[in-house]
């Protein structure tokens, strides 16, 4: 299996699509309930592009199978060095080692933007996704209890944290 990371097109969006819908409907990935829409994802992506923020693909032969970005932890200035990540592989191709190269060269774009801190927000009950921001060097930075709300229940937030610099 022969696995490209590149930085993602505006013609790449039609394959972040349905990975980022599934992820809606199907996981606590994102506390979204309702799916996107083309026109949604292309503004999503205009604005990334805007604002100097990568959005990384992986792919295989010329399908669009995982994807990721970063973007402001919080639009205070004062946390200008400080992003949050986003990552997400096609249902059919998780644990093939996608998220982890995705993620490596994220890493590497914040690094090279002059970022100090990484910021991942993941569902407390995702030990899966917990363990794998540890293996890449993330740290356990907090928990906030019952703060979203999806699929009838209470979600706790994990705070996983990468100092770069």
């Amino acid at each position: 299996m022969n696995i490209t990371i590149q930085q993602a097109t505006m013609a790449d969006v039609t394959g972040i699509l349905p990975i980022t819908n599934h992820a809606i409907l199907h996981t606590t990935a994102i506390y979204d309930y309702e799916p996107r829409t083309l026109q949604d994802m292309q503004n999503w992506f205009t604005t990334k592009q805007q604002n100097n923020f990568p959005v990384l693909v992986a792919i295989i032969n010329t399908t669009v199978v995982g994807y990721a970005t970063y973007g402001n932890f919080n639009p205070k200035e004062g946390y200008k060095f400080c992003v949050e990540y986003s990552i997400y592989v096609s249902e059919n191709y998780t644990g093939k080692g996608i998220g982890k190269l995705l993620l490596t060269q994220l890493i590497q774009c914040a690094k090279a933007q002059g970022m100090h801190t990484m910021i991942g927000l993941i569902d407390a009950e995702n030990k899966n996704s917990i363990a794998f921001c540890e293996k890449l060097g993330f740290t356990k930075a907090g928990l906030l209890k019952q703060v979203g709300y999806k699929f009838n229940r209470w979600l706790d937030v994990r705070f996983m944290q990468l100092t770069l610099t």
